[in-house]
């Protein structure tokens, strides 16, 4: 465990002189999601990764979070590292950290790579994870994980994998319940600074979502690409959330294959 001045704890792994990855998880989770894609990345990457504020290993933050607020997270990361530029990968609420980085430091982001994030939803979509937020400031994480684990795997794996449930169960359930709904708000609120961004992000992007996503499906995806000159946009069959944990090795391949191109070696 590594830790920066500002108490965020992180890894990086791969060779030094590679350009720098970072990894973003999402919610409720905490830089361990990327274990199963971390040594193939690393491979050909530095990889870095690390536990948002309140998530994990580092501490909460003392005033109420936001977006700009983990941007700077992880830019103070950054300069704590002495890397200038990166490819940043978030997934779900760390894909609106990732874009909100592209738009507060542009000079800064090398690619992004946005899996399974959020654009402007529907009036009922919004309705239920407001009603979630609500239900995690009343009742804690326990009230909610139950029902995300449906929405994030496909039946057929929660019923043959129990120990990775257990796992992504547990992760949820150790954040602090005073601190968690404040970052479910953004996950709730905060799209309304990404939608249509401007100046509008010139990284190379790379839009993935799986076609069983509910929360943030393939509609979304090319929402999110549709805003991005260029943006590329990848749908993940028979997939939901976390495509990234039930398969990992083909989100893998798509991260390879699109960061060799926006971020090559030498």
């Amino acid at each position: 465990m590594i830790r920066a001045p500002d108490e965020t704890v992180y890894g990086l792994e791969g060779p030094q002189d590679a350009p720098v990855v970072v990894l973003i998880h999402g919610l409720g989770l905490n830089r361990a999601v990327w274990d199963q894609m971390v040594p193939a990345l690393s491979a050909k990457f530095r990889v870095l990764s690390y536990d948002m504020l309140g998530h994990g290993q580092t501490p909460a933050p003392k005033a109420a979070p936001n977006l700009a607020m983990l941007s700077g997270q992880m830019a103070g990361l950054l300069d704590h590292l002495g890397v200038q530029k990166a490819a940043l990968v978030g997934f779900s609420l760390g894909g609106m950290i990732a874009r909100r980085f592209a738009q507060d430091y542009p000079s800064r982001t090398l690619a992004l790579a946005i899996l399974h994030s959020p654009h402007r939803r529907t009036p009922e979509a919004q309705a239920a994870i407001l009603a979630r937020v609500k239900q995690a400031k009343h009742e804690g994480p326990a009230s909610t994980v139950e029902a995300a684990l449906v929405r994030w795997f496909t039946d057929a794996f929660r019923l043959q994998r129990p120990d990775v449930m257990d796992r992504v169960r547990g992760w949820v359930l150790a954040n602090d319940p005073a601190t968690y709904p404040f970052f479910y708000e953004i996950l709730a609120t905060g799209i309304a600074e990404l939608v249509a961004p401007h100046p509008p992000i010139a990284a190379p992007t790379l839009v993935v979502t799986g076609d069983q996503d509910f929360g943030n499906g393939p509609e979304m995806a090319h929402a999110i690409a549709a805003e991005v000159a260029g943006a590329q946009t990848l749908i993940l069959p028979g997939l939901r959330h976390m495509a990234l944990m039930e398969r990992p090795a083909l989100t893998n391949a798509a991260l390879l294959s699109f960061l060799s191109k926006a971020a090559p070696h030498g």
